[in-house]
């Protein structure tokens, strides 16, 4: 994932400001996901669950980013597309419908554990956040997609930051 978005901010980083800070957020919750899976290199102890602050924390990234996704970028690339091509447009309708699927699991996944994680166990926190992750991942390389198209067909005209 994170090396994704590495990628990501290397080849659209400069073109739209609303893709760059969308971008940087990415990283930002890609980065808490891995403190709270305990993944590599921010290890932790797999029987126990993690602070309800870092939790919070994730969740307070995990809704900007969503946030920002469906208010901003989203939101330009459907005009953009309205504007300029009904191709790109149809590309766009065929994934929101996908990248919701994501969007439902994220704020169910927030509802359970910004503010009740004590009530959980963590082999339940384990694999909620795994089935989170891997739907994350998902929706980046929708995201990437969509963003691919907006900056490949509609550069031209006047996208651009």
């Amino acid at each position: 994932m994170y090396r994704r978005v590495q990628q990501a901010q290397q080849k659209w980083g400069g073109s739209l400001t609303a893709i760059d800070n969308w971008l940087d957020e990415r990283q930002q919750l890609i980065v808490s996901y891995c403190r709270l899976a305990g993944l590599p290199p921010f290890e932790k102890d797999r029987h126990t669950l993690p602070s309800q602050e870092k939790v919070r924390e994730f969740c307070q990234l995990l809704m900007d980013y969503l946030s920002a996704g469906h208010f901003e970028v989203y939101e330009r690339i459907v005009d953009q597309c309205a504007v300029n091509g009904t191709d790109s447009r149809k590309l766009a309708d065929s994934m929101y419908p996908k990248i919701a699927i994501s969007t439902d699991l994220s704020l169910t996944f927030n509802d359970s554990y910004a503010d009740h994680l004590s009530t959980r166990d963590s082999a339940a926190f384990d694999h909620e956040l795994s089935d989170l992750g891997q739907a994350l991942e998902e929706r980046f390389e929708l995201e990437d997609e969509l963003i691919d198209t907006l900056h490949a067909k509609h550069t031209d005209s006047g996208v651009s930051a």
